[in-house]
């Protein structure tokens, strides 16, 4: 088992539970899912497997812990959005709040694209979760009475927003200010195109 001192390892603490979910959620972006044992986890974090287990039963559990945040927090960005204004400002505070989640998750973003077909079979409950929160988002970016074009719009700029779990991939430099500021200026401009926002 590997110790404190061992190279890429997360020591385990008061945070152990953190630690195992950050572990895995390096080694299944660099492994994928299906090829990281949960001995590996376990050694990354410097304990046993008897303890990875008993903070996370299974490995479906691991990965879940680390997909739930993602959705909960489309679900509490969506949760009272009929209650703000769709103006500039709303629509703007409203792409924000979006981009700050999946900024504040973007550790996970390799494992997203990686391993697909495992996250969607791993959240095959919380699908429809997820799948509906998106719709309402898009509805209200699109805007009252939307046409066509205002729809396509809206799906195109929480694509611009989605570019935030694939950061560290794809720029990995970039600090999250960077990040935050770059594209919900392109997301916003996506939008204004059509008069949407």
């Amino acid at each position: 088992m590997a110790g404190p001192d061992a190279p890429d390892s997360v020591i385990a603490g008061s945070g152990t539970k953190i630690a195992i979910r950050d572990a895995a959620v390096k080694l299944f972006g660099a492994k994928g899912f299906e090829q990281t044992s949960l001995r590996e986890v376990a050694d990354a974090v410097g304990i046993t497997k008897a303890s990875l287990y008993y903070h996370y039963p299974s490995k479906l559990d691991l990965l879940l812990a680390i997909i739930d945040p993602i959705i909960d927090h489309l679900r509490s960005v969506v949760e009272d959005i009929d209650a703000v204004p769709h103006d500039a400002e709303g629509v703007r505070a409203v792409l924000r709040a979006y981009l700050r989640g999946l900024i504040r998750h973007r550790d996970a973003g390799a494992l997203c694209v990686r391993d697909a077909v495992a996250i969607v079979n791993a959240m095959a409950d919380r699908y429809p979760d997820l799948m509906d929160s998106n719709r309402v988002l898009r509805d209200w970016l699109a805007g009252p009475n939307p046409t066509d074009e205002a729809r396509v719009r809206a799906c195109a700029a929480l694509e611009v927003l989605g570019v935030a779990l694939m950061s560290k991939e794809l720029v990995p430099g970039a600090d999250d200010s960077l990040l935050e500021s770059t594209l919900l200026d392109s997301a916003t401009s996506v939008l204004t195109a059509c008069g949407t926002a």
